[in-house]
């Protein structure tokens, strides 16, 4: 049998986070006489598996190596104009769980519906119920996401099965709002399955799986300090005031900065070009978003506004006395 070659990207721009990490390592190596203290560059492996900083964590990375004062972390956008920085001063990334609703049915012919209890019509009615708790329970002001990723019931057209899984991405920018998020959805889910007529033996049942991911939260008073020194060094243009975060990514830094708690900003470089995002507004192509085929950021103003912006940063946490 003939090979087939694939060809296959990442596409998410972490090319240009290891090129930044590299070019500040030669900076800092270059203004050795500019500062002073241990300096610690990190590449973090399995970023987009959730798994990575965890197993840093696991292997004593601090312990081995020290546990550091300040703990810094850049991504590059695509939503953001190429060469400039954006720190949101609170949580640039949400905090993510997966959660699995099992539901329980009694199997009958599709012809004859009443001596079955069907877990697809109930599965529907808990999708529907679900939405309720974002748009009713929690403060409108609240970040959070429920959204219902996979349903997955039955076999055939005219048999109702005995069961049906539904599979969750719950997302949260606090701890608080993490609590009563999984909170409704057992009591939704447990409901809506007596609300069915199922004996208590037959609810619904709610997992969580353990692989959870608490939001990023930046050190306002250390992000602000450090968006003054950027601002004083570039000008006040290289902070794009016009961002605003409108979906609910997230991260899992988040296990390199807590037990114990460490002063941390996490700030974004923008890496499309400015021309890219008018041709968009006058009717062009749209700009590519992240794992995208068509994914692209402009390397040199990216990468230079990563290293230039980070070695800057350093040179404020890391004065030489």
């Amino acid at each position: 049998m003939a090979r087939q070659r694939s060809s296959v990207m990442h596409a998410c721009g972490h090319d240009m986070h290891v090129t930044s990490l590299i070019g500040t390592a030669r900076q800092m190596v270059k203004i050795k006489d500019q500062w002073q203290g241990t300096l610690m560059l990190i590449g973090q492996p399995a970023e987009e598996y959730v798994g990575g900083a965890q197993s840093m964590r696991d292997d004593n990375i601090w312990q081995r190596f020290g546990t550091p004062d300040y703990a810094m972390a850049l991504h590059v956008s695509s939503e953001i104009e190429a060469g400039k920085i954006v720190a949101v001063e609170g949580s640039p990334y949400s905090g993510v769980d997966s959660v699995d609703i099992h539901i329980h049915g009694v199997g009958a012919h599709g012809a004859s519906p009443h001596r079955g209890k069907d877990p697809i019509v109930l599965g529907s009615q808990i999708v529907l119920a679900l939405q309720t708790i974002v748009s009713r329970e929690v403060a409108p002001k609240e970040p959070s996401v429920i959204t219902v990723g996979s349903f997955h019931s039955g076999s055939k057209h005219n048999i109702i099965p005995d069961s049906a899984h539904l599979q969750l991405t719950v997302r949260n920018d606090t701890l608080e709002t993490r609590e009563q998020l999984i909170g409704a959805i057992k009591r939704v889910a447990t409901n809506m399955g007596r609300v069915a007529g199922l004996p208590e033996d037959k609810l619904p049942e709610v997992t969580v799986d353990p692989q959870t991911t608490p939001p990023t939260v930046n050190d306002i008073p250390l992000t602000q300090r450090l968006k003054q020194r950027w601002v004083s060094h570039f000008g006040a243009d290289i902070l794009d005031q016009n961002y605003k975060r409108l979906g609910m990514g997230a991260e899992d830094y988040p296990f390199l900065i807590m037990n114990p708690t460490i002063q941390s900003v996490y700030f974004q470089i923008g890496g499309t070009p400015k021309e890219d995002f008018e041709r968009e507004k006058q009717g062009g192509a749209p700009v590519p978003s992240h794992h995208s085929p068509l994914f692209k950021i402009a390397p040199e103003p990216s990468i230079k506004a990563g290293v230039e912006a980070t070695v800057v940063a350093l040179l404020d946490l890391m004065p030489k006395h």
